[in-house]
Formats: C-alpha cells, sequence, structure tokens
C-alpha cells in the first residue's frame, strides 16, 4: 500500500529541491501519494499566516511530512509585506517549522554530518611533510527542538508583571533603571523530562549504530541552571549505558575543537540554539549546508527537512545550480523511519558515487 506523504515545498529553493528528492524516492521504488500542504512567506503575505489550519489538520491526519526550506525575515520588514488589509492588525510572524516542532512535540531534532569520501568540499588538515589528511567525519548531533532559547517566551518592553517577577533575582538589579520600550528579554527554558528523552534517545542511538561515546555541548559554567539540567540528567542516563563514554565540552570551545579534530566526536547532545549553531559548524566540514540533513521526530509525528535556508537569490535561476542533495537525504531519513533501509541504503551509496 502506497504511504500518504504530504509535502511541505515552502519557498525558495525548497520548490527545486523537494521535487527532485521526490524524482529520486520514485527511482529506487518507493511507493507513494504525496499531499503539498500550503506554508510559506507568500502564505504569510496574503493570509497573514505562514502556516495555515488547513496545513496543520493535513499533518494531524497523515503524522508524516517532507519539507524544503522557509523564509524568515525580522519581524519589522515582515510587517511591511503584509497586504494592505492586513497591516496595523497585530499579526507577528512566527516561523512555521518552529511551530509545528512545537505543536506536533517533534523534541528530536537529529542532523547526521558525515563526509563522503571525494567530495572537494570536505575538511581535511595539513601534515608535518607538506601534504594534506582527510580524516573521516561521522558525527551526529541530537538537538533539543522545542525548547530553549526558541520556545518564543520573549518580549520587548515586558508587562509589568513580567518585569516584577524578573526583578525579584537579584541579577535584574543591573536593568532596574531601565525603560521597559529599551528592554528584551528573550527566556531560555529547559525541561528535564525533555533533557531525559534527549540525552536517553543519544545513547540508544549510539548504542544501536555503534558510536563509542556520546558528548554534551553546552555551558554550563556560565548559563548554569539549563546547561546545568542538561549535564546532570545525563551523568545519571549514562549509567544505563556502561558500555559508551561521555564527554562534556563547551559550546564555544567546542567550535574551536571540531575545526581541529572532527573525527574525534561522535554523537553530540545540546539544546535548541547550541544545537543549530554546532550542527552548521559540522555541515560546514562535511561539504556545507548542501549536504546537511535533518529529522523532526515526536512521539508519533516526523518531519524530515535540509537544514538550508530557501537561498532566494538563487531560485530564480535557470538552469539551477543549486545541489539537492541535502533534501535528498533527507529523504533516506524518511525511508530509515518508515524501516525501508534497502531503498535508503541504496539511495547513499547513490550519492557517495556520485
Amino acid at each position: 500500500m502506497a504511504k500518504k506523504i504530504v509535502t511541505l515545498p515552502g519557498d525558495g529553493i525548497g520548490n527545486i529541491v523537494l521535487p527532485e528528492a521526490i524524482r529520486v524516492l520514485d527511482a529506487v521504488g518507493f511507493k507513494a501519494e504525496y499531499i503539498e500542504g500550503d506554508i510559506g512567506w507568500e502564505f504569510w503575505k496574503e493570509e497573514g499566516n505562514p502556516l495555515p489550519d488547513r496545513t496543520i489538520d493535513l499533518l494531524e491526519e497523515h503524522r508524516i511530512a517532507l519539507f524544503g526550506a522557509i523564509t524568515s525575515k525580522p519581524k519589522d520588514r515582515a510587517a511591511e509585506e503584509l497586504k494592505t488589509e492586513l497591516k496595523d492588525k497585530g499579526l507577528v510572524y512566527y516561523s512555521p517549522i518552529v511551530k509545528l516542532r512545537q505543536h506536533f512535540n517533534l523534541d528530536l531534532c537529529i542532523r547526521p554530518c558525515m563526509s563522503f569520501k571525494g567530495n572537494p568540499l570536505n575538511f581535511i588538515r595539513r601534515t608535518e611533510d607538506g601534504g594534506f589528511e582527510e580524516p573521516e567525519i561521522d558525527v551526529v548531533v541530537f538537538r533539543q527542538n522545542t525548547e530553549g532559547l526558541y520556545a518564543g517566551v520573549e518580549w520587548t518592553d515586558p508587562p509589568e508583571n513580567v518585569r516584577k517577577a524578573l526583578e525579584t533575582h537579584p541579577k535584574m538589579e543591573a536593568f532596574r533603571d531601565i525603560p521597559g520600550e529599551d528592554l528584551a528579554i528573550s527566556t531560555r527554558i529547559f525541561t528535564r523530562p525533555a533533557c531525559q528523552r534527549i540525552i536517553t534517545e543519544a545513547f540508544k542511538y549510539a548504542e544501536e549504530f555503534g558510536y563509542e561515546s556520546v558528548t554534551i555541548a553546552e555551558k554550563p559554567n556560565v548559563i548554569r541552571e539549563t546547561s546545568g539540567m542538561m549535564r546532570e540528567e545525563a551523568q545519571k542516563i549514562s549509567k544505563n549505558f556502561p558500555d559508551i563514554k561521555l564527554y562534556f565540552t563547551n559550546i564555544d570551545a567546542q567550535m574551536m575543537w571540531m575545526t581541529k579534530n572532527p573525527e574525534d566526536y561522535d554523537i553530540i547532545v545540546a539544546g535548541n540554539m547550541f544545537g543549530d549553531i554546532v550542527s552548521d559548524g559540522f555541515a560546514g566540514l562535511t561539504g556545507g549546508l548542501g549536504f546537511a540533513r535533518s529529522a523532526n521526530i515526536g512521539k508519533d509525528c516526523a518531519i524530515f527537512e535540509p537544514t538550508h535556508g530557501s537561498a532566494p537569490k538563487y531560485a530564480e535561476l535557470e538552469p539551477s545550480i543549486v545541489s539537492p542533495f541535502a533534501m535528498i537525504l533527507s529523504t533516506t531519513m524518511m525511508l530509515d523511519y518508515l524501516e525501508e533501509y534497502e531503498m535508503a541504503n541504496r539511495i547513499r551509496e547513490a550519492i557517495a558515487d556520485v
């Protein structure tokens, strides 16, 4: 029976790479009915909502999607581009992919960063004899996908009750005399259950696929409460996986070490913002964002996407120069999720050959 897959091409090059990925799925023999959903910048401009309710309803029904790319712009520019009758209605643009992650609790973001031998964009390292070596990189980033700085709990000119609550913390004394209109606050929220889930899933993944270590990349020496919770839970959970080593790095140092010895890392776990940063960093060592794929996975719903953006300046080129590899590799993660391992491996092998 053919699977029913929601397709969300979105903006810019999403409309180029997603059809190419479906061509590859057809060629490998995957049987599916593709149902396109409305999402992206045009719907924001025309409807004041980049993620219409009808699209959420589609995913509520089918629970699996392929997503292309999305355009996001700063608050003032987003407001300017609304059609006239929607302006000054209090509408605020919010990233539709972030909203999807939170609505469906797609709390696991899995981002493999693996080098393909022969790719001229791979990381290389100079050797003492004047030559170079190309270490094999095989890192999988587990990014907590629904909390942290991306949870959206933030204010400019916070309401009086919020400000009073915040001022009960002694560190707010430094900001007591700042006028509300000059004060912008974004919160970083971690919960223990979410930390436990992503760390546990990372260790299970390491155990299943033969990785030797899990590294928590956070900043507990400064962001003591949230990063500290992640560290604390990792120490507890690691006791259930005695054959897998547990390491801790500070995110700033991690960004330096990954450009020196990227082959030293196996599974990396981080909160939402740091996970976003470190996964893009490792992507830069394995061919760039044109090879960077990801899975957003919840308990009963999953969305698969490349991690590159909509790249509007490339979207109109004819012929296109955009590589669809990241999107195609994202479909292999969908095939793995559906336990179509043979098809997924054939596609990955074909990309390695190319």
